[in-house]
């Protein structure tokens, strides 16, 4: 039995940072009661509570995802003895498959970090950005250019680097992401800040189009027919849930879920694709207030750091009937793993 015949070759997981139900409910609310968020068949819930703590931190949360290990919070793709653990990206690339990540946070960000990244610490940025450089990562779009350029600890220009790997590596400041021609590149680079990109609400709307160019750069690139693994972020979801600012959510779910149908127009013409759509913690407390309308929401928040809510899981493609239930936010790693018939 091939994998195919099992699960699915290409798996696309979405992680909406900070994406509880009322960021969901908020940005359905917003937008026309309309989300294609709503076009998943199967929904699942998981725990997202770390090693240490009821409360989950971003890097706990998704070394949780990527690792299948629950560890402290802080820990970069290391357990709670802060030993490396092999992220669901790395195993994939053993495998010989193309991979990717995307986010709309700088690419050193907990998130990201915690799928290619081994470090005790979220901020140790620039240990971070040269663990990058020890993968076979065929793209990545972020932030975080000042980390691999005008670095403290060392005299690396790991742009430089790259390059010499044989990376088309461009810039927001040279290259506007809908002009970066990918078609014969090798890898790929993009820095779409020199640190932490803006929000959408001020000027920053790559998402969508930096998602579309990934999905469609690892599908060509997979010429060995054997699947791709790509991770997607839409990180400052969860900024304007520590900022307890409403419509700062809202702008950043909604561009969220934009890239969401892009993936899944993808994912249906393909048909071999598994998409799954899911947060690291919900931000805030945030809650909808009475006295609000559709297309006017009044928000509330009873925190300014993140809760221990259940989070939903939504997937669609094959062997999306198996993130139906209730589980803890290791399985989402056990999972993948086990559909992408990995060891």
């Amino acid at each position: 039995m091939t994998r195919a015949d099992r699960g699915p070759k290409n798996i696309i997981l979405m992680i909406g940072d900070g994406m509880g139900i009322s960021q969901i409910s908020a940005g359905l609310y917003s937008n026309n009661n309309r989300l294609n968020l709503e076009r998943f068949p199967v929904i699942g819930l998981h725990k997202s509570y770390s090693g240490d703590n009821l409360i989950t931190d971003s890097a706990a949360g998704a070394t949780a995802f990527s690792s299948g290990v629950k560890t402290y919070n802080g820990a970069i793709g290391v357990d709670m003895d802060t030993l490396p653990v092999t992220t669901i990206l790395e195993m994939a690339e053993a495998a010989g498959m193309p991979t990717g990540l995307v986010a709309t946070s700088s690419i050193v960000h907990a998130t990201p970090a915690s799928f290619y990244a081994h470090a005790r610490y979220r901020k140790n940025y620039e240990e971070i950005a040269a663990d990058l450089l020890h993968t076979d990562i065929d793209l990545f779009i972020g932030g975080g250019s000042k980390f691999f350029e005008r670095r403290e600890m060392d005299t690396l220009n790991l742009s430089d680097a790259l390059r010499q790997g044989g990376s088309t590596v461009a810039s927001f400041v040279d290259t506007d992401l809908k002009d970066l021609n990918v078609e014969n590149a090798r890898r790929v680079a993009y820095y779409s800040a020199d640190s932490e990109p803006l929000p959408y609400s001020q000027g920053r709307d790559y998402l969508v189009d930096a998602s579309k160019l990934a999905v469609e750069f690892l599908h060509v690139k997979d010429s060995s027919d054997l699947g791709f693994f790509l991770m997607i972020e839409g990180s400052q979801i969860d900024w304007g849930g520590h900022s307890n600012d409403s419509d700062y959510i809202i702008s950043e779910m909604l561009e969220f879920d934009r890239a969401i149908g892009e993936v899944l127009n993808f994912a249906q013409r393909n048909g071999e694709t598994l998409v799954i759509v899911t947060a690291d913690h919900e931000t805030g407390g945030y809650a909808i207030q009475n006295g609000s309308e559709m297309g006017r929401i009044d928000g509330a928040f009873t925190s300014d750091y993140h809760t221990a809510d259940l989070i939903p899981v939504f997937a669609y493609g094959p062997g999306a009937e198996r993130f139906a239930g209730i589980y803890e936010n290791t399985a989402v790693f056990d999972k993948m793993k086990l559909l992408y018939g990995l060891k």
